[in-house]
Formats: structure tokens, C-alpha cells, sequence
């Protein structure tokens, strides 16, 4: 299901381009890539048509956002690897690969550090956010900000997750990084570290038992088909940042420059009011897919179980920097 918002967005977008066209070519033209489905309900896809509407809009027609899809120009990897490169302009990527470029926006995906999106958005938008991206833009990436990607959840086809113990032996694929892994092994999981590409094939092949994503994405991309069990852990939540490439952005006019902030600024708050709105939605959707649907007992058995991960990261995290997001979220 969809908002009227998606909607509007979703064909706004198009109509956009089919007028720029009929005007006049675009000065600029931007590639924009991401790995999941266009989908009106996906939380990428929403944030990348937002950011188009809004920047095309801005410029009247003199910068076009032609949009890349379902792992097209690759996956995040590769995308996060084109933007330092210059050969993709901008990106929508998930923070645990952003992560394996620049080590502290680990920060991010310690698991159960936000008890609520308001928290997430609060650190993300604060100074903690801007040191993140400051570290980000050394490695040649520009952050315009932190879409909502929803927290991430346990979804598997053993059994439903209400405690820690209903996770041990289980084979979750996680994300090729390291806070995921450990997570998984601190609760006694079987992690297996695979490329989004690879995983749908994987879980009707039972390769793995389950995996960990936001419900938004489990239903956008189709999972209820291959999944029985949705455990709403809210473990971790997930950032995908809207990035661009230094290179493309240097190479920008000034008031060009300019017009991108803007438009990532504006297109991140509609897209989290968006994906917000449609949770509901999303879960009833899922329900009558036939996914069995549950919320843990209690949150502080699954922090006991993960407090090494804390102990291990912070290190490479920075303490000053884990003790200002800790101090942020402790006051919220």
C-alpha cells in the first residue's frame, strides 16, 4: 500500500522529466544508484525520487537525476566505490557499508543503541552526525543526510524471536560487516556475511535460515514469500545515506552546490514522514502475505547479551565520539 504522498512524488517525478525534456536538455545530468526495488513502498526508492522532484524542481530544469535502480550500476559496494571514483554522482546506501569505508559511522549500527526513530534523527541531525560526515568526506564522499531506513528486524523460517536464546543456532545472513557479525555471534546466532544480490535465492534454497532488515523491505522486496516468521527485535536502526560523490559536487556551480544540500535536506523529511506513515500499512500488508508477527519480551536480555559489541568497537568508533551519541540518546 501507498501514500498519497509516494504517489505524488513517484509522478511528479516523471512528469518532471518528460517536461525538462520537451523544454530543453539539462545542463547537468546525475546519476543516482541504489540496490533495491522501485518500489513506492521502498524507503530507497522514496528517498531517491524525493531527492529528484525536489533538486529538478529547484533548478528549473538545468540539472536532470536520472535514477538507477535494483542494484543496476551495482551493489552498495560498488555504488560506494563510484562515488569516491566519480564514476556514479550519488547514492543511497546503508550505513553498514558506508561503515567499511569510514570506521566510526559504526556508531550507528550498535545494536539497540536508539530506543526510537526521534533518537536516531536527533544524533544523525546533531553534531555527532556532522563529525560523521566530516570523517566521510575525507575518503572523497559528500553526506546530504540520513534517510529513514526503519529499524531492522529478525526475520526466519525456524522459529519467532522472543528472547536472546530463540536466536542461538540460527543462520542469519547479515551484512559483509563487522558490528553485524558480532552482533549475531553475541547472541549465539550463526552469522554468514553475504551480498544482498545473493540472499532471496539463498532463503528459498535454505542456505540460510534468516536474515535481518526493515519490515518496509522485507515487504518491498518480496520476502514474505520466501520468510514465515517477522520478529519486531528493532535491534539496529538503519540509516541509508543520501551521498555524492566530492568529485561531482566540487565540480558543481556554487549555487548548484547549494541547490543539492537543499534538496537532500527537504527530500530526507518527507521521505522519513513518509515511511513513518506507512508503517502500518506495511505491517498489515505483510500480515496477510502470511508472515507470523511478534515483539520481543525484553529488550534488556538482548542489551546484556551485546554489551561486548560495545566494548570491542569503541576503540575504533572514538569513546568521545560513542560517549556524545550515548550522552544524546540518554537525554532523549
Amino acid at each position: 500500500m501507498t501514500t498519497t504522498f509516494t504517489r505524488r512524488v513517484f509522478g511528479a517525478a516523471l512528469a518532471s522529466v518528460a517536461l525538462a525534456g520537451a523544454a530543453h536538455a539539462a545542463e547537468i545530468e546525475l546519476k543516482l544508484a541504489w540496490l533495491t526495488a522501485d518500489s513506492p513502498s521502498d524507503p530507497y526508492a522514496i528517498t531517491a525520487h524525493a531527492f529528484k522532484k525536489e533538486l529538478e524542481e529547484a533548478t528549473n530544469g538545468r540539472v536532470e537525476v536520472q535514477l538507477f535502480p535494483n542494484r543496476q550500476l551495482g551493489d552498495d559496494k560498488e555504488i560506494l566505490e563510484g562515488l569516491q571514483f566519480g564514476t556514479i554522482d550519488l547514492g543511497i546506501i546503508t550505513n553498514a557499508v558506508v561503515a567499511n569505508l569510514e570506521p566510526t559511522y559504526q556508531l550507528v549500527d550498535l545494536p539497540f543503541l536508539f530506543g526510537s526513530a526521534e533518537q536516531a534523527h536527533e544524533v544523525l541531525d546533531g553534531p555527532v552526525g556532522q563529525e560523521l560526515a566530516a570523517n566521510l568526506r575525507d575518503e572523497g564522499v559528500v553526506s546530504l543526510g540520513a534517510a529513514e531506513g526503519g529499524f531492522r528486524n529478525m526475520i526466519n523460517n525456524t522459529r519467532p524471536v522472543r528472547g536472546p536464546e530463540d536466536v542461538e543456532g540460527v543462520k542469519y545472513r547479515t551484512m559483509q560487516n563487522p558490528v553485524f557479525i558480532e552482533m549475531f555471534s553475541s547472541l549465539g546466532g550463526s552469522p554468514v556475511p553475504m551480498a544482498w544480490g545473493e540472499v532471496f535465492t539463498a532463503m528459498q534454497q535454505g542456505t540460510v535460515d534468516g536474515l535481518e532488515i526493515p519490515a518496509s523491505v522485507v515487504n518491498s522486496n518480496n520476502y514474505a514469500e520466501v520468510t514465515r516468521y517477522l520478529s519486531f527485535t528493532r535491534h539496529t536502526y538503519s540509516a541509508i545515506h543520501l551521498l555524492m560523490s566530492e568529485r561531482t559536487f566540487d565540480g558543481l556551480p556554487e549555487d548548484l552546490q547549494q541547490a543539492v544540500v537543499d534538496a537532500g535536506r527537504s527530500a530526507i523529511a518527507e521521505q522519513r514522514r513518509t515511511v513513518a506513515a506507512a508503517e502500518a500499512d506495511v505491517v498489515a500488508a505483510l500480515k496477510d502475505k502470511g508472515m507470523e508477527i511478534n515483539d520481543i519480551d525484553d529488550v534488556s536480555a538482548f542489551r546484556a547479551k551485546v554489551a561486548p559489541v560495545y566494548e570491542r568497537f569503541a576503540p575504533t568508533i572514538g569513546q568521545e565520539l560513542l560517549d556524545s551519541a550515548l550522552q544524546a540518546v540518554s537525554t532523549k
